[in-house]
């Protein structure tokens, strides 16, 4: 009797793990830090970077940097991103450092104050210069927290997408979708984090964990670096028979997809599917199958895993990225000047600017003769060489912290505006 011994199945061998580091910037950062430092990530390295000393002192990542100068006096950026980003450029060569030795460079920061939305595009483009991988993790504000913070959320959006590799965004107002109307405000701010640390945790899988279809790190690097491009994920789960059918269902209504508009609109998916050791190929490529279908024109990386604790569920996390725009530098800081001190590129001086606009710099001798000639010919040309005098029109802009701050009113008059503006009078 003949006899066969089968080969043994060779063993799983684990795949080479980049180095990653993790960095939480501004308070809401920091805070979805201490849900990512976990055994999930054993081996990522992890960095706590605020203005506000109290939200650092709380954290209990192994690295923390305080961005802080004289103007802050531990009160933080009051609000205001161009302080955020200030701080940042002066202390440029400590995130620098801080990024140093990493392949990936994770960044997390809710957008929309000034930590955040100041200091994130300038921690990108620190890790950019170190040769790391950069891939940023934002939320947006709900539309209840006001114009305000929307728009600085969107500017520094439109930054960060300039500099980074690749952004996955989640616009806090899409969480409604998820939610019902007894929900507590609470609750809903944890739903929110929850699904970016999701986020999080679907592409550090992505890297680390050894699969039977592995992503490898240079496949990842090839799709996203360098596309700047803005993403959006989701991560689903099913169970039973039907359980690839109700994964593409799902995925296919999910709100934070768009209901499907962004799986067709993709120029880019990352697909990572686990499952417990019953995951069959055939449910595999019924998954995948129905995911090509909704994205056409994309170019799809995707990476199976078995884990033995998902015992009779199917996982799926999709990452889908739209093209951005091509690479800017950051807009330069607001020069500083002698009528108002403002933040320069490179440091933060004691003071915010003038609410009026600074008058123009004095004349010199030459210049003012020429524009006497000028005039004096402009008169002679003039059949009516009455002048009248009329008033300069000031404009009022930002002040700063002091933006939200009440007037000063006094007999009916606001003070903070100029006596000779409040009376009327003529400047000589």
């Amino acid at each position: 009797m003949n006899t066969k011994t089968q080969a043994p199945v060779a063993a799983l061998k684990p795949a080479r793990t980049p180095v990653v580091k993790i960095f939480g910037v501004g308070s809401a950062g920091v805070a979805m830090l201490e849900t990512l430092n976990g055994r999930d990530f054993a081996g990522a390295g992890f960095v706590a970077v605020n203005t506000d000393a109290s939200s650092l002192a709380d954290s209990s990542a192994p690295v923390k940097i305080q961005l802080e100068t004289r103007l802050l006096r531990g009160l933080g950026t009051g609000g205001d991103p161009e302080r955020g980003r200030a701080i940042a450029e002066e202390q440029f060569a400590t995130l620098k450092t801080a990024c140093e030795g990493a392949e990936v460079v994770f960044v997390v920061a809710g957008l929309g104050g000034g930590a955040g939305s100041g200091i994130s595009p300038v921690l990108a483009r620190a890790a950019k210069e170190t040769g790391s991988l950069v891939l940023a993790f934002v939320t947006l504000p709900f539309a209840c927290e006001g114009n305000r913070r929307q728009q600085q959320a969107q500017s520094g959006l439109d930054l960060l997408k300039s500099v980074a590799d690749g952004v996955i965004c989640l616009p806090c107002q899409k969480t409604f979708k998820l939610i019902d109307e007894n929900t507590s405000v609470l609750d809903t701010f944890r739903i929110t984090d929850g699904l970016l640390v999701e986020s999080v945790r679907g592409v550090w899988r992505l890297l680390t964990r050894p699969g039977l279809i592995r992503i490898h790190f240079d496949d990842l690097c090839a799709l996203v670096r360098d596309r700047h491009s803005e993403s959006v994920f989701a991560s689903v789960e099913a169970t039973g028979p039907a359980r690839a059918r109700e994964i593409v269902e799902k995925l296919i209504a999910h709100p934070l997809l768009d209901e499907g508009r962004a799986l067709a609109e993709s120029e880019a998916v990352l697909v990572s599917l686990i499952g417990g050791k019953e995951l069959t190929m055939a449910e595999v490529n019924r998954v995948m199958e129905q995911i090509s279908r909704q994205c056409e024109h994309a170019q799809i990386i995707m990476g199976a895993a078995v884990d033995e604790t998902l015992k009779g569920r199917l996982s799926v996390t999709i990452i889908a990225s739209r093209q951005g725009p091509l690479p800017m530098d950051l807009p330069p800081l607001a020069p500083s000047g002698e009528a108002g001190e403002q933040v320069t590129a490179r440091g933060v001086v004691a003071r915010p600017g003038s609410r009026c606009v600074s008058s123009p710099a004095p004349l010199t001798s030459e210049q003012r003769e020429q524009v006497l000639a000028r005039n004096a010919g402009a008169r002679a040309r003039k059949s009516n060489p009455k002048m009248r005098q009329a008033q300069l029109q000031l404009a009022i802009i930002s002040k700063g912290r002091f933006d939200k701050s009440e007037p000063t009113i006094h007999k009916g008059e606001d003070l903070d505006i100029p006596t000779y503006i409040r009376r009327g009078v003529a400047l000589n």
